[in-house]
């Protein structure tokens, strides 16, 4: 289990991400990111690990505000990192950020392109960091979707398990996991995993 503990007062550091998974962001976002954690009273522990590829996935995900804690965490880290939600949020007069801050809308209905069009995204960057939350929803439910796991596996690389602390306001970047290929053991040793984190709603997780 990862250690919830914070030597470090600061928010936020770019510090944390590998110089080759970071974004070429105006300095003033890195600054948002790290003023919207630190007036929220929020910081973010542990490393992005070094690596060229990788899958990061976040949990629990009980609120609306994990994904104000998200954004603000990817601008403060400037990790330049692709996020998937679904199609619906892409809406008229914010699609256009959305787009520039990374996000990928998805349909659910064709797997197969997503994974495709991921794996040519992944060939022309070189360096590639996917985010996506494994529960598929705020709302509490018994199973989460294997799909983070088929994308490691195709994309042949690891996951980074990020967990959120509501009580202490903390952002973890834990430990990495490696699938198996046996779906549903590999879920039981992350939602294990998860168990030492409490979100906002805890009830919903």
């Amino acid at each position: 289990m990862h250690q919830i503990n914070s030597e470090s007062k600061n928010s936020v550091s770019e510090s944390q991400c590998p110089d080759h998974l970071r974004a070429k962001r105006p300095a003033w976002m890195a600054w948002v990111g790290r003023t919207v954690l630190k007036v929220l009273g929020w910081r973010v522990i542990g490393k992005v690990p070094n690596v060229n590829k990788l899958i990061v996935i976040g949990a629990p995900h009980t609120s609306n505000w994990d994904f104000v804690l998200a954004i603000a965490t990817l601008l403060g880290l400037n990790i330049k990192m692709y996020w998937m939600a679904k199609h619906t949020i892409f809406k008229p007069g914010f699609k256009r950020l959305l787009f520039w801050l990374g996000g990928i809308p998805t349909n659910r209905l064709n797997p197969e392109l997503i994974v495709k069009n991921l794996t040519e995204l992944m060939d022309e960057e070189g360096s590639f960091v996917l985010g996506l939350t494994p529960e598929g929803t705020r709302k509490k439910v018994k199973t989460w979707k294997t799909g983070f796991l088929r994308f490691s596996k195709n994309l042949e690389c690891p996951i980074l398990m990020v967990g959120l602390n509501f009580p202490k306001k903390l952002v973890i970047l834990g430990e990495t996991f490696i699938p198996s290929g046996d779906n549903d053991s590999d879920l039981k040793k992350i939602k294990r995993y998860y168990q030492q984190f409490e979100g906002k709603n805890p009830s919903q997780f």
